[in-house]
């Protein structure tokens, strides 16, 4: 186990169930709300009507915005950035290999490839690749997008690669063998799905698919997990564990950790609650944990990360603490903890993550980054600071190798510092840079400050501000302000070629707002703008825009904003609650009908984040549904949205529905443009990728003149 959180978790940040429609809806209220839609046809994804509607708008707004020697200049500029062969190839460990996917222009779809540290030191390694994605795609008629691999530990020569038809989340899987560069013969394969695969041993996996009917949750996750035998068919696999309609998701996984060998089963209730137990002797053992609670399990400890206040043996342990105890004791019933970390109003924990023998810990400091190293003992835990980044900059551990040494991995990285790749082993070496990234843009023309403003309620926000040195503060700058605001998700400092070359250079100001809902300073700061508190977050986004022209450093008619999934429901709501303050929005990947999300899309992934709109929730949800708020006659900036056919987390259908419907209510400024692959992300590779943030941007610097 690790402090990772499940993919289906992850994935669950915007998950949908692509294609449901009014006949699948089965609660009263919502037949009742697609029955007054008058735009429900638009939830055919794949139909005809509905994609004769969307390549009329795609070619209205790319002739607009992406049919212009200055849209092929911001395209190419960001697509050299993507493409570039001076990137960093980042790395994982598997055994004596360093595993990458590389993505160029010569390979798209990328390759799957492996080398050796001494190799990788070089400033031209050489490669082994393992696998050409696009010649697969090829070689048999399908646009395949890798997905991933979990390799068998300890020698990691049996892989269960991801593969997916669309960009989707839904993924073929299949059995690949390393020095054979091949798929297995009769190896293991699960057809295309929402899966959860994990090896057990070189002839057992855990599994949780689509077996049939019923099979899968109402939020479209594997319901049951199963155990499958090499050899046999899919439909014998033996049940793990059953789980409920209503449950978001379960999965089964192995830790084969030399000498600490354990199953676990997980199933999670909703997006921040779930129920952990260890399979043991045939029996299942519930862990006695907070279910909001982040759990791990390294050799013989146990790590319980805090979402909410916890009582035990007469102690109370805050909200967002770190505690530890032993495995084995904590099972038998002993409940005594270590605080590794407690926070205070300015830090947070963003992250642990285990070597060999240490942990460390990463956290924020007013959104900053602060690392350091914690060494179990006979009582206490030793602690020591790791250097630290350079000011307003974010330092992550991108991978260890945590069976086998105390090896190490950063990423550091600031606004107008390019990536840097550092490795370093904890007692004996420390980090050495491996690998630079190269500057796309002159980083010596701007400065990054850090403000604060205070919210409605007066609660302090920080926003960080890229911007020209010697800025005139006269209200005339293009501004384009960020957020996302949601599932204690943080923004923090990373550097984009992207952003330097297609905003920045053009001497644009670029803002980022680290909003409630978010994670930046822990659990409390995402709790503060839950479900009836949602309008925090948007109040809060609203003081920065407001804060921006207070300080002269915009002005609304220049003012831009921009945000994808949840941070597409923060763009629909400045949209429809502060049309004032912003000269252009751009809604991307978004979330805006929050009547019918639960019943478009899965709707148990985010009903812990929103409420159910199918229940006296809905009195707080409709302040905060742009689909449903949209008026007549209004003041609305113009928008942008995009979004992806292929799109199964979200779905196309949201995007579509709300510019239909401005579009009906005789809102001409309003754009919509829909890739037709690529998943929730922007494309299914870099040409698509960079036609896409170069529209958006663009859009937003032709219409904040």
């Amino acid at each position: 186990m690790n402090s990772k959180r499940p993919v289906w978790l992850l994935l669950a940040l915007g998950v949908t169930l692509s294609g449901m429609s009014q006949a699948q809806d089965s609660h009263p209220a919502a037949q009742t709300a697609a029955a007054d839609d008058p735009y429900l046809w638009l939830e055919d994804i794949h139909g005809a009507k509905s994609m004769d509607w969307v390549k009329a708008q795609n070619a209205v707004t790319a002739a607009r915005f992406a049919n212009s020697a200055a849209f092929n200049k911001t395209r190419d500029s960001i697509l050299e950035v993507l493409d570039s062969e001076a990137r960093i190839p980042y790395v994982s460990r598997m055994g004596d290999y360093l595993y990458n996917v590389w993505r160029d222009k010569a390979h798209p779809r990328g390759l799957w490839r492996r080398t050796t540290l001494d190799e990788y030191r070089k400033a031209e390694p050489q490669w082994e690749v393992l696998l050409d994605i696009d010649a697969l795609g090829k070689s048999e008629g399908k646009r395949w997008v890798f997905k991933g691999a979990q390799c068998l530990k300890p020698d990691y020569n049996r892989c269960l690669l991801s593969l997916s038809p669309d960009g989707g989340d839904a993924v073929e899987v299949r059995e690949f063998d390393i020095p054979g560069k091949s798929f297995v013969k009769d190896g293991f394969v699960v057809p295309v799905a929402k899966t959860e695969v994990g090896w057990i041993d070189q002839d057992h996996i855990y599994v949780g698919t689509d077996f049939g009917p019923g099979s899968m949750t109402e939020s479209s996750y594997p319901r049951i997990a199963k155990q499958w035998q090499r050899g046999t068919p899919l439909s014998a696999a033996s049940v793990v564990y059953e789980g409920k309609p209503t449950d978001l998701a379960v999965t089964a996984f192995h830790d084969r950790t030399p000498g600490y060998e354990r199953d676990f089963v997980n199933v999670g209730k909703d997006f921040f609650h779930n129920e952990l137990y260890q399979r043991k002797d045939g029996k299942l053992i519930k862990l006695d944990v907070p279910s909001d609670a982040n759990v791990d399990a390294h050799r013989e400890w146990l790590l319980v990360q805090l979402r909410s206040d916890w009582q035990v043996n007469g102690t109370t342990y805050v909200t967002g603490s770190l505690l530890a105890t032993k495995f084995d004791d904590f099972m038998a019933g002993n409940r005594n903890f270590t605080v590794l970390f407690k926070p205070d109003a300015h830090t947070s924990l963003a992250s642990f993550t285990w070597t060999w023998h240490h942990l460390i810990l990463d956290v924020l400091d007013d959104v900053k980054s602060r690392l350091s190293v914690l060494t179990p003992g006979g009582g206490d835990w030793g602690s020591e600071p790791m250097p630290g980044a350079p000011a307003l900059s974010t330092v992550e551990v991108v991978d260890t190798d945590p069976d086998v040494s105390d090896e190490y991995w950063l990423s550091v990285s600031g606004f107008l510092d390019p990536d840097a790749l550092q490795r370093g082993v904890i007692g004996e070496s420390p980090a050495e840079t491996i690998k630079h990234a190269p500057a796309f843009f002159d980083a010596a023309k701007f400065e990054v400050s850090q403000h604060f403003v205070a919210s409605k309620d007066g609660t302090r926000v920080p926003y960080f501000e890229i911007a020209p040195k010697n800025l005139k503060l006269d209200g005339s700058n293009r501004t384009l302000l960020y957020g996302y605001g949601g599932f204690e998700v943080s923004l923090q400092p990373h550097y984009s070629g992207s952003i330097g070359r297609a905003w920045l250079q053009r001497g644009g100001v670029y803002v980022i707002a680290n909003i409630r809902g978010g994670g930046e300073y822990g659990p409390a700061w995402h709790k503060a703008a839950l479900k009836a508190d949602r309008l925090r977050a948007y109040e809060d986004f609203a003081a920065v825009a407001q804060d921006l022209v207070k300080r002269g450093v915009t002005s609304s008619k220049h003012l831009g904003a921009e945000g994808g999934s949840n941070g597409g429901l923060l763009m629909g709501n400045m949209l429809t609650l502060y049309p004032q303050l912003f000269g252009a929005i751009a809604c991307e990947v978004p979330l805006l009908d929050m009547k019918r999300y639960t019943h478009l899309s899965a709707g148990a992934s985010w009903m812990a984040e929103y409420g159910d709109p199918d229940t006296a929730d809905w009195n707080f949800i409709k302040t905060f549904s742009p689909y449903q708020n949209l008026k007549a006659g209004a003041s609305y900036p113009p928008v942008l949205f995009y979004t992806t056919t292929s799109d199964d987390r979200v779905g196309p259908v949201q995007a579509r529905k709300m510019a239909a419907k401005m579009q009906g209510m005789g809102y001409q400024n309003v754009w919509f443009y829909e890739n037709l692959e690529g998943g929730h992300g922007a494309g299914a590779d870099n040409k698509q990728s960079a036609y896409m943030h170069a529209l958006a941007y663009d859009f937003l610097w032709d219409r904040l003149q």
